[in-house]
């Protein structure tokens, strides 16, 4: 089995920073990429970040500029630092992980529960 805690979501101001953490625990190999989709109300889920374990990372335009993902791959969490936060970031963020269980076996993507993130004044 596999889990993937999130923490850190909740409520802020416009402009202002929140930073959640994602971290992956249980049956793990090794982890390809991690990261973040997000779901507002009445719209379909989208990719907000995504990084590999060299580093690579991918960022949707609308967040660029003002998200940062890391991960700490000997920790297996991915983090996403969320500054100049917009009301349109309003969502529930879930973060990702291609989890691989064995050396020899494919990866499946794992989920974690969501945390909510409210931007607002």
């Amino acid at each position: 089995q596999v889990q993937l805690v999130e923490s850190g979501g909740g409520l802020v101001q416009p402009g202002g920073s929140l930073r959640l953490s994602c971290a992956a625990s249980g049956s793990i190999f090794s982890i390809n990429a991690m990261g973040w989709y997000r779901q507002a109300p009445g719209k379909q889920r989208e990719l907000v970040a995504r990084i590999t374990p060299g580093g690579q990372i991918l960022y949707a335009e609308s967040v660029k500029g003002r998200f940062t993902i890391s991960r700490d791959n000997a920790k297996n969490t991915t983090y996403l630092q969320m500054n100049s936060l917009k009301p349109e970031d309003t969502a529930v963020f879930y973060c990702y992980a291609e989890i691989v269980r064995t050396y020899s076996s494919g990866w499946d993507v794992n989920w974690g529960q969501g945390t909510q993130v409210t931007v607002s004044s």
